[in-house]
């Protein structure tokens, strides 16, 4: 398959409520619409960077560059066999991950397309459903933590992530045991704490959680590897795993005992399957992690989310808990069991509203052979 044209969109969506984390408070998000032309086909992707470097040190913009100026004139006017193909073309370039991820994402799409199979068919994944959970953002006061967390209770999820950051921890995660002495539960640091606050996590240890996701800082292994002998509950890393080395190095000094797989974080979705296939190898469990996505990005979670290593509720919620307009169709729905379907047409299986699209754009470029 010839790929000829590449166009790119600047997004602005806004939350239904404010999500907050211990990096900051988000009430809108900015992202990279993606749309990769070739042979009468499209596929879309996205670009999970936002506008400021919180999560990640990519931006929009740099995103933006990167993608103009180099991952896609690299592979425009080429033809393109398989994913291995696209990898080949843009393997010489380093970092950038998300952007490389959403190129990555609309590749698949189109791909899937031309050969009329899934996304969860070309990456091998074995459930027709993925059990997922959802992340609760830092809350005013227990209280209001504890309301926020029935609702999502009576909707039918079954198992709550928060998040957390110093003098929003200890006490908040325990009086929300107190409240639901049953439920799974797990923290998300965020990355917020220094190894000198070993001992104020290890306070969490006793308060019968899932998981502590990603307590020290986003470039650590050793001192998670200190504090992880130090404790029962198991630490889940999250922005400390950029490859499948990493993923290696962490399991080889024992550094954590699950691993959130965000396929954006990592690269793309090839990356993300080569760091489900180690887990699988060495006993570890892992899980799919959210960034706000679109229902395109979305879609493309579920996929991976599918393979069978990920043996844990992912960070995948309904399309309702995000946006009051989302730019893709159909929605995501909660099943009753906790879970939600796996796309099963051709790519991503879901279809971009152009309408909403759109309304919904700040800027877009257009990039050609």
């Amino acid at each position: 398959m010839r790929l000829d044209e590449l166009e790119l969109f600047h997004i602005r969506m806004r939350l239904k409520q404010p999500f907050e984390t211990s990096f900051g408070v988000q009430d809108m998000r900015e992202s990279i619409i993606l749309r990769l032309r070739g042979e009468g086909l499209e596929g879309w992707g996205e670009c999970v960077a936002d506008q400021t470097p919180g999560f990640s040190y990519e931006t929009v913009g740099t995103a933006w560059h990167v993608l103009s100026d180099f991952f896609g004139p690299a592979i425009l006017g080429r033809d393109i066999v398989d994913i291995e193909d696209f990898l080949a073309l843009t393997r010489g370039f380093k970092g950038h991950p998300l952007a490389r991820a959403g190129l990555e994402m609309a590749t698949w799409d189109l791909l899937g397309k031309s050969y009329g199979e899934s996304l969860r068919e070309m990456l091998g994944g074995s459930h027709e459903t993925v059990q997922v959970g959802v992340s609760v953002g830092i809350k005013k006061d227990l209280p209001a933590l504890v309301e926020t967390i029935e609702k999502y209770l009576e909707k039918g999820y079954r198992r709550i992530k928060i998040k957390i950051k110093p003098e929003k921890d200890v006490d908040v995660t325990g009086g929300v045991r107190e409240h639901f002495p049953a439920l799974r539960l797990q923290v998300d640091a965020n990355s917020a704490y220094r190894i000198e606050d070993s001992g104020l996590i290890k306070r969490l240890d006793d308060l019968d959680l899932e998981m502590i996701e990603q307590p020290f800082a986003e470039d650590d292994l050793v001192d998670h590897s200190m504090l992880q002998s130090q404790l029962g509950t198991a630490i889940c890393l999250d922005e400390s795993i950029k490859h499948l080395r990493h993923a290696r190095q962490a399991h080889e000094i024992a550094a954590c005992r699950i691993i959130n797989i965000k396929p954006g974080r990592v690269g793309g979705l090839r990356e993300a399957q080569s760091i489900h296939d180690y887990c699988i190898g060495v006993m570890m469990p892992v899980w799919c992690g959210g960034m706000l996505e679109t229902n395109i990005g979305r879609a493309s979670n579920l996929a991976i989310a599918s393979l069978p290593g990920f043996t844990l509720p992912s960070d995948i919620s309904a399309s309702e808990r995000y946006y009051e307009e989302d730019i893709a169709a159909p929605e995501f729905i909660l099943n009753e069991d906790s879970s939600i379907n796996v796309p099963d047409r051709p790519g991503l299986g879901v279809e971009v509203v152009q309408k909403s699209l759109k309304k919904l754009t700040l800027r877009r470029e257009t990039i050609k052979d």
